[in-house]
């Protein structure tokens, strides 16, 4: 054709390639995003035949990236971001540095420069956010706390690895390389401080600008293009504001498009319209996440399995194991549940993006070899594809953990006060109480009903930080996963009237009523879930009353919508 179609061939060949591996990787029972990371070995340069653009496909790789980061924004709210700082951002900072200490380790047994191992050791450190959202997005825990508190991390990697993208070129000529400045022109000797305090000062108003404006404005300017009517000018204006702010903060603030996204849809959900903007979304997000994994397979170097094999086991046992080791047992010195430990480390099991962008830099700047970019991207080919496999070695080793008591109770501090209630608590309100577990938006809703009736309850939460804010409320609370039998047992479920099952995170709720009734034989129960066959395995095992988020909804509003004829009819009739 006389003009150039390289976008369009991109688009098409990524789109086609990764339909038809994408299926193919179904029907073998593998996850589809092994096919779409096979598609992209497939039109890459690295085999014969058709060659996709890279270059292009990295830019609509990038777009994936804010459109998947955008979506998650939507579901995540500041006080979620909040609630989960006292363990994302310890635990992020610190699972950094093991996992860089680890890279450097090896780097230096290579006979790496300390620059060149600095780099290599961040680039292994840093999971990939779109692997993660996925992977919590089937599962269907995206939204549970152990959801937000993965998020809550990879975001907290997200901000110290900006940090490190603006400081290096400034550090590269200390560390054996060539001093750049942050557009990669070679530059004299830098004032590291006044790098550090741009930087920060930079996404320090980023973040202040969308708080404080950004909050109202998007909101305000999302209801006006609503009241047009229009669908197609509301999705625009959804597309628009993703990938317009998220431009916006790195050009402005050089904050990183993923981050910039993130923000987009934290305060797009202060609007009630947050709900049909993600839907709006979701085609195109997931168009362009595929785009994304064929971009990461186009850059593979099939050869480095043969030239490099152990080389390239060492950086896949790095990631998939020494990382998740590092943050399970990070987790559990924070006090939190074994569970969490378990999708926290398995969260963190893969590298991406952001290790992309790394060893490229490192690369421009004369402190890594290429060899490394070359077992960078393929330690982060192998770890994507194995990330489904390491999630679904969680469940056999939750129930290991749960068969062997005395080995799980090692995992727990048994000296955290707020394991257990308080000696100060009337023995009134722990006779008869509701036992409610989980005090999300529903769990906090029937919170309020009960206090409101004066009926005594004790709320089971493992987001420690919510049942500290919860007993200086005077609302009596412990800490901990209720699918252990010590946690019920501390909110003195064998005195209760009713254990009501609130939380989200329904994988426990079978070992829960069963703990309950063990406990308490005449105990009432009361089960939130969300489908129809969890409701029918539960109905089976007689779990009591159960209610399921979609058809209580279209209960209530049918018993509205019939209140109200009934009302209108009854006034012609007079």
């Amino acid at each position: 054709m006389p003009h150039n179609i390289s976008l369009i061939t991109t688009i098409a060949a990524a789109l086609g390639f990764g339909l038809l591996f994408g299926y193919l990787a179904t029907r073998l029972k593998l996850p589809a995003l092994v096919g779409y990371l096979a598609a992209g070995i497939i039109i890459g340069p690295a085999t014969p035949g058709f060659v996709a653009d890279t270059a292009l496909a990295g830019q609509l790789a990038e777009i994936g990236v804010m459109l998947m980061m955008f979506g998650v924004g939507l579901h995540f709210s500041l006080d979620d971001l909040w609630a989960v700082r006292r363990v994302a951002l310890p635990g992020a900072v610190l699972q950094i540095a093991v996992a860089t200490a680890l890279g450097m380790a090896l780097a230096h047994f290579w006979g790496w420069s300390l620059g060149g191992g600095l780099v290599f050791g961040l680039a292994l450190s840093v999971a990939s956010t779109v692997v993660l959202l996925r992977a919590l997005e089937e599962r269907g825990i995206l939204d549970s706390f152990n959801g937000r508190i993965a998020v809550g991390w990879l975001v907290v990697e997200d901000l110290v690895t900006v940090l490190v993208l603006v400081l290096l070129p400034a550090l590269a000529g200390s560390l054996g390389g060539t001093a750049a400045d942050s557009h990669g022109a070679a530059t004299g000797e830098t004032n590291l401080w006044t790098t550090l305090a741009i930087t920060l000062g930079q996404v320090g108003a980023f973040i202040a600008l969308m708080l404080v404006v950004g909050r109202k404005l998007f909101p305000w300017i999302l209801w006006q293009v609503a009241r047009t009517g229009s669908r197609e000018l509301f999705t625009l204006c959804v597309i628009a504001a993703a990938v317009g702010i998220a431009y916006a903060s790195t050009y402005y603030f050089g904050v990183s498009f993923a981050l910039g996204a993130f923000f987009a849809g934290m305060v797009l959900r202060e609007s009630e319209l947050a709900h049909r903007a993600a839907e709006e979304s979701l085609p195109l997000r997931d168009a362009f996440a595929v785009l994304f994994f064929v971009s990461v397979g186009m850059l593979f170097e099939p050869s480095i399995l043969v030239e490099q094999p152990l080389k390239l086991l060492a950086v896949v046992t790095i990631i998939v194991v020494g990382k998740s080791v590092a943050a399970f047992l990070l987790v559990l010195l924070l006090r939190y549940p074994a569970k969490t430990a378990l999708m926290v480390s398995a969260s963190l099991a893969q590298i991406g993006e952001f290790s992309f962008i790394l060893a490229a830099l490192g690369l421009s700047l004369g402190l890594m070899p290429a060899e490394g970019q070359s077992l960078i991207l393929a330690g982060a080919i192998i770890s994507i594809a194995l990330n489904p496999v390491v999630f679904r070695a969680t469940k056999p080793l939750e129930r290991w953990l749960g068969r062997n008591v005395a080995l799980a109770a090692k995992f727990e501090r048994p000296a955290d006060p707020l394991a257990e209630l308080p000696a100060s608590v009337p023995q009134e309100h722990l006779s008869g109480q509701v036992v409610l577990v989980g005090y999300g938006r529903v769990g906090r809703r029937i919170a309020v009903a009960l206090a409101e009736r004066g009926i005594p309850f004790v709320v089971a939460e493992q987001n420690r930080e919510l049942v500290d804010q919860l007993r200086k409320e005077g609302a009596h609370a412990v800490a901990g996963n209720a699918g252990e039998p010590a946690v019920l047992i501390q909110a003195h479920i064998a005195r209760a009237a009713m254990l009501v099952i609130a939380t989200p995170d329904t994988f426990h709720v079978r070992t829960m009523i069963e703990t309950a009734r063990a406990l308490n034989p005449n105990i009432k129960t009361v089960v939130r879930t969300h489908s129809d066959e969890e409701a029918e395995l539960l109905r089976g095992e007689r779990a009591g009353e159960i209610f399921i988020g979609e058809q209580e909804l279209a209960k209530g509003m049918t018993e509205s919508i019939l209140t109200n004829i009934a009302k209108g009819v009854g006034h012609h009739a007079h």
